[in-house]
C-alpha cells in the first residue's frame, strides 16, 4: 500500500449498521475534515484527470460534487455537475438508470459539454457502477467524449467494475482505495 493509500484509508471511518442493519458505511467525512488527506486525494484526482487528458471534470451528485470541483480548480479544469433529475434549470439531457429495487434518473445541462471535450468522471465510491455508467451515457449524448472515471473508492464485493468497465469504451477506470 502506498504512503497516500494509507492516508486516505486511515481517514475513512466504518459505520456499521448505517443506513441499516448489515450495512458498513464508508463515512468520508474524516478525511474531508484532515487538510492534508484531503489535499493529498485532490491533487492525485487531478494529476489522474490531466494524465488521461481531460478537459471537463464531471461531479456525481451529492458527494462526487465535493470532491470533483476542487480536482476541476487544482486542474485548472471546468466542472459540470451531473445532478438527479429535476434539480437543474433549463434545457437538459436526462438518462434512467437502474437501481437495487427500481429506477432513477439524472441530468447535465444540455450545453455544457462539447465534441471537444474530454470528461473525467469523479465520484467518492464505486458501488454496483449504475450512476457511473449513466453519467458515461450523458456525456457521449451530448457529443464529448470520455476520458476515463476516477473514485476515491471502490467497493470491490460489490463487482462495479465489471459492470462499468463495457461502458467505459476502452477509457481507464482508476480507484484510489478498493475496500
Amino acid at each position: 500500500m502506498t504512503d497516500i493509500q494509507e492516508l486516505l484509508l486511515s481517514r475513512i471511518r466504518d459505520v456499521p449498521d448505517y443506513p441499516k442493519p448489515g450495512v458498513v458505511f464508508k463515512d468520508i467525512t474524516p478525511l474531508l475534515a484532515d487538510p492534508a488527506a484531503f489535499t493529498a486525494l485532490t491533487e492525485a484526482l487531478a494529476d489522474l484527470s490531466l494524465r488521461n487528458g481531460a478537459t471537463r471534470i464531471v461531479g456525481l451528485e451529492a458527494r462526487g460534487f465535493i470532491l470533483a470541483a476542487p480536482v476541476a480548480v487544482r486542474a485548472g479544469l471546468g466542472f459540470i455537475p451531473v445532478r438527479k433529475a429535476g434539480k437543474l434549470p433549463g434545457a437538459t439531457l436526462r438518462q434512467a438508470y437502474e437501481l437495487e429495487y427500481g429506477t432513477a434518473e439524472i441530468e447535465v445541462h444540455a450545453e455544457d459539454l462539447t465534441p471537444e471535450d474530454r470528461v473525467m468522471v469523479i465520484d467518492d465510491v464505486l458501488a454496483t457502477g449504475g450512476t457511473a455508467a449513466a453519467s458515461l451515457e450523458l456525456i457521449r449524448r451530448a457529443g464529448a467524449q470520455v476520458a476515463g472515471v476516477a473514485v476515491l473508492m471502490e467497493l470491490g464485493f460489490l463487482d462495479g467494475r465489471a459492470k462499468l468497465t463495457p461502458e467505459l469504451g476502452g477509457a481507464p477506470l482508476d480507484a484510489l482505495l478498493t475496500v
